[in-house]
């Protein structure tokens, strides 16, 4: 049995939901680039002699008296030195292109525990966190016994385990949560143990982001999976879920495609606006 069921219990999601949803706003800001990324690493089944400058991403959500972050981003130095990110700002700044400052977050969706998603999680001094309750607890037990590496970095883990004794960590307690008003959580294909997508309503209606359940564009177009999988076909049923889910096949936004700063109109420097 794993510990955290005894040290994390899960936040009960009733009531959270019973205020009236908005309709979001939601804008992608970029504040890094990778540059020539093997699509190979990206896109099953492609070569990994072609390059391309893959943009990391957060997700701004506005809308309701709140400010939300979908992914947070990573900062800590072993990740710069590691990646030699291009153009990069740490999240907690670029936010302020938005006219937001880091304390102005309410809170931050973590779709998944690897170091460029989840290692911001403490950026932001004011923000509750929510990620899958499995996420949380197998990366902070399972994972390490008896192995040498695991997809979370381990400053990472220890302090969500930490902020969640503190009351500031909602544990999404699986497919389907509307957790937030209007915010929807749901499981994704296996490229970590339990990772997420999420929709969100706005006046054009449900936007999915993806996050790396949808690397580029590429995927959905040729109905391949991830190039980074535990399970492929899990990937695959995720993307087929996510086309019933979105309004309109092009409100399904990837996680790392550098197109997404072309699809939609620019908000402001390095931001576009997806609805």
């Amino acid at each position: 049995m794993r510990f955290l069921r005894f040290l994390v219990p899960a936040v009960a999601l009733a009531g959270t939901v019973a205020a009236q949803a908005p309709n979001y706003e939601i804008y992608a800001i970029k504040y890094a680039t990778l540059k020539q990324f093997p699509l190979g690493g990206l896109v099953e089944g492609e070569s990994r002699n072609t390059r391309l400058d893959i943009g990391m991403y957060i997700f701004l959500i506005k809308g309701g008296g709140k400010n939300i972050l979908f992914d947070c981003g990573f900062y800590r130095p072993q990740f710069l030195r590691q990646w030699k990110p291009a153009d990069y700002e740490i999240p907690s700044a670029a936010v302020e292109r938005m006219g937001l400052k880091a304390a102005d977050i309410s809170d931050v969706i973590i779709s998944h525990i690897h170091w460029d998603h989840a290692d911001g999680f403490d950026l932001f001094p004011n923000a509750k966190i929510w990620i899958q309750k499995e996420e949380v607890e197998y990366y902070a037990g399972e994972a390490f016994n008896g192995k040498k590496r695991s997809a979370a970095d381990p400053d990472d883990i220890v302090g969500i385990v930490r902020m969640n004794t503190e009351g500031r960590v909602g544990l999404v307690p699986g497919d389907a949560q509307e957790f937030l008003p209007g915010i929807t959580a749901y499981i994704g294909g296996k490229h970590t143990y339990q990772s997420q997508f999420i929709t969100v309503k706005t006046a054009a209606g449900n936007v999915v982001l993806a996050s790396d359940n949808v690397y580029l564009y590429m995927n959905l177009e040729k109905h391949k999976p991830i190039a980074q999988s535990l399970d492929k076909e899990s990937n695959l049923r995720a993307q087929d879920r996510m086309k019933d889910l979105a309004a309109n096949p092009k409100l399904i936004v990837p996680g790392h495609d550098p197109a997404i700063m072309n699809n939609f109109p620019e908000a402001a420097p390095g931001v576009v606006k997806i609805q």
